[in-house]
């Protein structure tokens, strides 16, 4: 399912948004990032569409990437903020030598920063290296969002857009609502325009339809499971935001059924017996000169 509701983020959402790091990090499709850092060029020039708290910066690094620049923007300031704090501390405590700035930081020659901005406008006017939209393409106009990020990166630079959701959705144990939660779930999220439940699928058509070449695409499914009746990290909690999202989209008016199935649920989370399955797909994209 969808796991982003509309709207700036506040505290509870930063938490959201670190609880399912660990979810991310373990689904992350290792073929596409090996193929990534393969044809990323030394010091790249680096911009994310939609940065979140900033995890894409401690990832560059320990995957060995020790200079160029990374410019992260996102809509919400509550998590920009958020990044620009916490980001160098956490640095440090990964022992990096690391040396503030306004925005962000630097590590060695290597420098970062993070602001507040409409990421497709703002990425657009700059050559990058590299572009990168994670968990971020279910949420915009596909074919609008691919031309702004093609637009980011000089003939032959990369577009990157892991963890991109693609509307199939397993909750364990079986309920018999499930078919009927999720199609009301998927239809209010398809009732925005400028979001899609399928965008997986839809963008791996968009990308092979264009001038360029996709290099990798692998998927990405989020698998979070119990463990000896507990869960990994703060994973219960990030299970919890996905329950809450459903409640929040799907009124009990028209889909009287959810009311059951999210008790059901979180009887189930609480007594650590829920799974998750959400399906995604991880693309990455080169660019070819007619396009920039």
């Amino acid at each position: 399912m969808g796991e982003l509701p509309d709207g700036d983020m506040n505290h509870a959402q930063i938490r959201y948004l670190e609880a399912k790091r660990s979810v991310d990090e373990r689904s992350r499709s290792r073929r596409v990032a090996d193929r990534l850092f393969e044809a990323l060029p030394e010091s790249p020039t680096v911009g994310e569409a939609g940065a979140g708290t900033g995890t894409a910066v401690p990832w560059l690094l320990e995957r060995g990437v020790t200079g160029g620049s990374y410019r992260g923007i996102d809509l919400s300031p509550t998590v920009i903020a958020h990044a620009k704090r916490t980001q160098p501390a956490a640095l440090r405590y990964r022992g990096y030598d690391v040396t503030d700035t306004e925005t962000g930081g630097t590590v060695g020659d290597f420098r970062f920063g993070f602001e507040v901005g409409d990421a497709l406008e703002e990425l657009r006017g700059h050559s990058h290296d590299l572009v990168v939209a994670q968990q971020f393409m279910d949420l915009v106009p596909l074919e609008s969002a691919v031309d702004a990020l093609t637009a980011a990166v000089g003939g032959g630079g990369l577009v990157y857009c892991p963890l991109t959701f693609d509307g199939v959705t397993v909750f364990q144990p079986d309920h018999p609502a499930d078919g009927e939660i999720q199609r009301a779930y998927h239809d209010a999220i398809d009732a925005d325009a400028d979001r899609e439940t399928r965008a997986g699928r839809h963008l791996l058509d968009e990308f092979r339809n264009r001038a360029g070449s996709l290099l990798a695409v692998d998927a990405s499914d989020a698998i979070v499971r119990p463990r000896n009746g507990g869960y990994p990290a703060d994973e219960r909690y990030f299970m919890s935001c996905l329950l809450d999202f459903v409640e929040e989209s799907v009124p009990p008016e028209a889909t009287p059924a959810v009311g059951d199935w999210l008790s059901a649920r979180r009887d189930q989370l609480a007594d650590g017996r829920l799974s998750y399955v959400g399906h995604r797909y991880d693309f990455l994209y080169r660019t070819s000169d007619e396009e920039t």
